[in-house]
């Protein structure tokens, strides 16, 4: 059976105490082990990336772009393995790993241009003969822990600025698909960057509360859950450590009695089902304005919904693919009957869903929940699989409120074609990220990415100018040069001159 290590600088020193199953969500078969590591193996990782940075922070960042560079050739190089090898470990189909790959690498992209974005201020005569400048430095070594759900892109987010700002990087993956996070190590060093520069631990929670209480990792993002995201910037806010964690999220997206409803549909069917909905940017929830409006929809949904192909992560046919655990699956389905339980009205059930010939996969076919309210657990919760909750709206004010008041605030969006109601929405909602016709409001990477409320902890953004903000410190400096020299003569005389 194949073997997944952890990617440290001079081997991980034998066989690893503790293992983990990797599964193939497609048919639920076991296709290798990983290592989990501890706090002894993560001190030999940090002692690596210690006597790395100093000289990479040294190297110029021209250098340091120029590895960004050849590291996004490599990838682009090897987009079809990494994006196979992707999809057999979450279940994404290859058309969405091939989509994570790529908004990862358009980070990268941003991070070749670390020597701009480094450059800092200055101001000539702040006093008499005195400049006050700033520069930016790096925080020293910085520790990513990432999800399942994005194994290619959110590590990019992390590493690709932590590393082009002079840090070293400690990359923690999800042990549930661990083979292509140890991929991109492999490729970032084959790009020029230094041992000890890029490493990858595996783990569970002993090597998340190991790094949590490092003293020689400075920063740490992460992205999870909310409840773990409160719990990793709490005991790393504690430890002094700067930290920013993403957590869960609970997507509205509001369709105006004015919206075309042809598009929203098709929008919504992907936001809502496009990677068995295992994302946080994922809209798990629409609200119709109006009883007309929210007729017309479900109208246009269900044929739509009903030519949903859902295989095998290798199928190229296949619209979505499995979740990534049988007990995810077993969680989805739960919220399924807990949705019907609290008065739901299921339109289309997913339940118990297996396609011909994967009996053993983990699958959840797409569904449709009408006359959701506010005060159901199931609306409260992020259900994070292929499921499409209805809550009905009378007017624009109550939709306005329903993602404003809602405990998560990652993203939102809103179909209209009226620019007044449009502005005013994305003006007053309480929510991080809008989305104007746009059903999933993933900034550009040379924007920053964020959420409010529960779905996000710590005041900065990933990626863009907030990343950059992140990963380093601030330095100013307050500089006064001399008219003269010490015995009276002019200090801007050149010897030679006479």
């Amino acid at each position: 059976m194949r073997f997944i290590d952890h990617l440290i600088v001079g081997g991980s020193g034998g066989a690893p105490a503790r293992k983990a199953p990797v599964f193939n969500p497609s048919n639920g078969a076991v296709q290798a082990e990983v290592a989990l590591g501890d706090a002894a193996l993560l001190d030999r990782a940090v002692a690596a990336a210690q006597a790395a940075q100093p000289a990479w922070a040294a190297t110029n960042p021209q250098r340091r772009a120029r590895v960004m560079f050849e590291f996004k050739r490599l990838v682009e190089a090897n987009m079809q393995n990494l994006a196979e090898l992707l999809a057999s470990e979450h279940g994404k189909v290859v058309a969405d790993a091939k989509g994570d790959i790529q908004r990862g690498l358009e980070v990268i992209e941003f991070a070749c241009g670390i020597p701009h974005a480094l450059k800092g201020e200055y101001t000539n005569g702040a006093g008499p003969g005195i400049d006050v400048y700033s520069m930016r430095q790096p925080i020293g070594i910085g520790a990513g822990i990432t999800p399942f759900n994005f194994p290619a892109m959110i590590p990019m987010w992390m590493f690709g600025v932590a590393i082009a700002c002079g840090n070293a990087f400690i990359l923690k993956p999800s042990e549930r698909d661990p083979s292509v996070p140890v991929r991109l190590v492999e490729l970032m060093l084959e790009a020029g960057a230094p041992e000890g520069i890029l490493q990858c631990v595996h783990g569970d929670k002993e090597m998340v509360d190991a790094i949590l209480d490092h003293p020689a990792i400075g920063a740490i993002s992460f992205v999870g859950s909310s409840d773990i995201a409160n719990y990793v910037y709490q005991r790393g806010a504690a430890n002094g450590k700067r930290v920013q964690a993403m957590g869960g999220a609970k997507n509205h997206g509001i369709i105006m009695p004015d919206a075309d409803i042809d598009r929203a549909v098709g929008d919504l069917v992907g936001a809502a089902f496009g990677s068995a909905g295992e994302r946080c940017m994922a809209l798990p929830v629409v609200v119709p304005v109006g009883e007309g409006t929210a007729e017309r929809l479900i109208e246009k949904l269900l044929p739509e919904i009903a030519a949903l192909n859902v295989g095998a992560s290798l199928d190229a046919s296949a619209h979505y693919g499995p979740v990534v655990t049988a007990q995810h699956k077993a969680r989805i389905e739960e919220w399924i009957a807990t949705c019907e339980a609290e008065g739901g009205q299921i339109l289309v059930d997913g339940r118990h869903f297996t396609p011909q010939g994967l009996e053993g996969g983990f699958y959840v076919g797409p569904t449709l929940i009408d006359h959701v309210t506010p005060d159901m657990s199931s609306y409260h919760n992020e259900i994070f699989g292929p499921v499409l909750q209805i809550v009905r709206a009378p007017d624009f004010e109550t939709a306005l409120s329903l993602p404003s008041r809602h405990q998560y605030g990652n993203g939102v969006a809103i179909f209209t074609r009226n620019g007044h109601a449009a502005r005013e929405f994305a003006a007053r909602v309480n929510v991080g990220m809008v989305g104007i016709n746009v059903p999933i409001p993933v900034p550009v990477a040379y924007h920053t990415f964020g959420g409010w409320k529960r779905s996000a902890f710590g005041d900065t953004n990933q990626h863009g100018m907030e990343g950059v903000k992140f990963w380093t410190k601030i330095k100013t400096i307050t500089a006064r040069w001399p008219d003269s020299t010490p015995d009276g003569g002019n200090a801007f005389i050149i010897p030679t001159m006479g």
